[in-house]
């Protein structure tokens, strides 16, 4: 059976290099390819799916990054596979991809072979993710857990919104009626509790946590 794909990438260079490595797989042929995301949604608007079976993407792009396209294709054209060729192994940006049934995703770096056996693995309605890929998203969703296990008292909610609105230690004791003693250990014990070096990390979890919003 024969299989087309499209591809999207900004690097000619890559898109390429891929074109070569299907040489050796004479059951894909390319149909076209895109230099982003937008590019591709246009064209599948224009020409609906055809017989096309997989789209090989990219994640940085200028205009519509591969998480977008993703998404965009998942949602409207659902029987068009998706691989994600990415640079990038980002625990965060893996779970993303995974909530949008994405169907796989290999490092630029991976070696011939896989990259023709997930393709391969793919386009049969399988999924196939990289070693390097499932650990990250393993490692991320671990470090999601491990913060979302972390409970805070409302007191120390309110000590860390104001630390991350950027109030000085006294300005926090003098809104919360307490010392600036108290507040010092709040501080010591938010850092020690989130596990983080700094205020900066502080800020960080108080944006998480959703506290600026209110």
């Amino acid at each position: 059976m024969n299989y087309n794909l499209i591809i999207a990438d900004d690097h000619k260079m890559f898109i390429d290099g891929l074109m070569s490595i299907l040489k050796d797989a004479p059951e894909f042929s390319v149909t076209t390819t895109f230099k982003n995301g937008a590019q591709v949604v246009k064209y599948l608007d224009i020409n609906g799916l055809d017989d096309l079976n997989l789209l090989i993407t990219d994640l940085t792009m200028p205009e519509m990054d591969g998480i977008e396209l993703n998404k965009i294709v998942k949602e409207k054209y659902p029987s068009l596979k998706t691989l994600v060729v990415s640079m990038h192994i980002d625990g965060q940006m893996i779970d993303k991809l995974i909530r949008n049934n994405v169907d796989g995703y290999v490092p630029k770096n991976a070696e011939k072979d896989e990259l023709l056996d997930a393709i391969r693995t793919i386009v049969k309605g399988e999924k196939y993710f990289s070693a390097e890929i499932k650990r990250a998203y393993t490692d991320a969703m671990f470090e999601n857990k491990k913060q979302e296990e972390v409970n805070l008292t409302e007191r120390e909610k309110e000590v860390l919104k104001l630390i991350a609105e950027e109030n000085t230690t006294q300005e926090i004791a003098d809104t919360l009626f307490l010392s600036k003693h108290t507040i010092e250990s709040y501080r010591k014990n938010l850092i020690s509790k989130l596990q983080v070096k700094n205020l900066a990390g502080l800020t960080k979890h108080a944006i998480k946590m959703g506290l600026l919003d209110s």
